[in-house]
């Protein structure tokens, strides 16, 4: 454990708790306004794709635009904001009559109106992968149904937007197959404020204690849900393994998960910590030597962005993450992190032990160059421009039939669907484009 991060649980204040007036006064300057909407506020999808993409735009006033997020609960009392705004950004929000009023209030305003989505959870082709991954237990028709239809209204909100945003080329990439019209930009996730600067006062007092540390090794995994029991059972093995030969080892594990099977042989070496708030999670994460990533392989996890990363990047925690694509195209293996294939997790984990018996100077590096390249990524302060492109670059002609090419160029564009309106609400088969089908998967 990293002594000098060890401190007692920091104050913490949900920060998205403004009143409908006040976030509709928060539209009243600049020269362009931006509506972000989300079913209701969380901290996981809400946390990501609009507070903090507000808050990137508030760190550059000079720009002109201002930001608000409103929800399913504003809808009840007034449609009024889109009166205020430029554009209105749907953020992952389940298709219904209130949200088909939205989209026809915004059409009839003439506002873009964009779709944003950090997971493939939108396309029902994947109900049965994403279930597999995520280990859940559709045992009933009922089950089946809700799980269709969770996935099934995400995408017909999609449909309805004139273009998409999301987290990377990958996931980017399945938005167009889905709907062939939409070129989604992209605008990764990355940290917030606030946990932008209790990190970096975690990650300056294990740097200025040289790393102190007292004697035992500490493996941190942070599910963040309850559906990461297969990913984590691909390094559960290597773990129990490595547990019943180095006794100073032990294992932290934060959030969701029910870590079964052989590891229940040192469970008196297993800390557990309950779902924690963004900011108690960057302090429980930089007192471990290391967090690892798990991820199984297929197209969903493919399209998961790398927060795990650099979240842990940002307080001084050299992560071990599967070899997916997004985590090889950030961590350059031995320099700032590590990367693991199914079979190699005991041999990487152990080599980071080993790196802190016999070359610390080693693993400082490796610490500073992961703090130093979240901080530059992925900093609150750096993501402005990316925003603004996505928000308002220009759209080509409708029924322009352009495909995807390169989708992590934020310049990427989209085609708008033609949509009619019926008694105040959109009807989701109204579109000007042929119904396309799905490619081989």
């Amino acid at each position: 454990m990293l002594l000098d991060a060890v401190s007692p649980p920091l104050p913490y204040n949900e920060p998205w708790k403004a009143r409908l007036d006040e976030r509709i006064r928060m539209l009243g300057w600049g020269d362009r306004h931006v509506a972000y909407f989300y079913e209701n506020p969380d901290t996981s999808t809400f946390r990501y794709r609009i507070y903090n993409m507000i808050e990137a735009l508030n760190a550059e006033p000079e720009r002109g635009i201002s930001a608000a997020w409103f929800t399913l609960a504003d809808l009840a009392r007034s449609l009024d904001f889109l009166d205020r705004a430029d554009v209105l950004v749907i953020c992952r929000t389940r298709y219904d009559d209130m949200v088909g009023r939205l989209v026809s209030r915004a059409r009839a305003r003439r506002l873009r109106v964009l779709y944003d989505v950090d997971d493939l959870i939108f396309d029902p082709t994947y109900t049965h992968l994403i279930a597999d991954t995520l280990d859940l237990k559709l045992r009933s028709s009922a089950d089946w149904d809700s799980w269709f239809a969770y996935i099934a209204r995400l995408g017909a909100t999609l449909r309805l937007c004139d273009g998409a945003i999301t987290t990377n080329a990958r996931l980017a990439r399945c938005i167009a197959e889905y709907a062939a019209w939409i070129e989604p930009r992209i605008v990764p996730n990355f940290l917030n404020r606030r946990q932008t600067e209790i990190s970096r006062r975690l990650y300056e007092r294990k740097r200025d204690g040289d790393f102190h540390r007292d004697g035992r090794i500490h493996v941190g995994y942070f599910s963040g849900s309850p559906t990461h029991n297969k990913d984590f059972r691909i390094a559960a093995s290597a773990l129990a393994k490595l547990l019943a030969k180095e006794l100073r080892l032990r294992l932290r594990v934060v959030g969701f998960l029910d870590p079964q099977s052989e590891l229940m042989l040192y469970r008196d070496r297993i800390e557990t910590y309950p779902l924690q708030d963004f900011i108690n999670l960057q302090r429980l994460q930089a007192e471990v030597e290391l967090n690892i990533a798990p991820l199984q392989s297929n197209i969903f996890t493919n399209c998961k962005s790398e927060l795990k990363y650099f979240e842990a990047g940002i307080v001084g925690t050299v992560t071990i993450a599967s070899p997916t694509p997004n985590f090889v195209g950030v961590i350059e293996d031995g320099e700032n992190g590590f990367l693991a294939s199914a079979h190699d997790w005991q041999q990487k984990i152990a080599q980071v032990v080993a790196l802190l018996d016999d070359d610390p100077q080693t693993y400082a590096a490796m610490v500073e160059n992961a703090f130093g390249h979240a901080q530059r990524d992925y900093g609150w302060n750096r993501q402005a421009a990316a925003i603004e492109a996505a928000l308002f670059g220009e759209l080509p002609a409708r029924n322009s039939g352009s495909s995807l090419q390169q989708c992590s160029r934020v310049e990427c564009a989209a085609i708008a669907p033609q949509t009619s309106l019926d008694q105040g609400n959109i009807s989701i088969n109204d579109r000007s484009h042929p119904e396309t089908p799905p490619s081989d998967r």
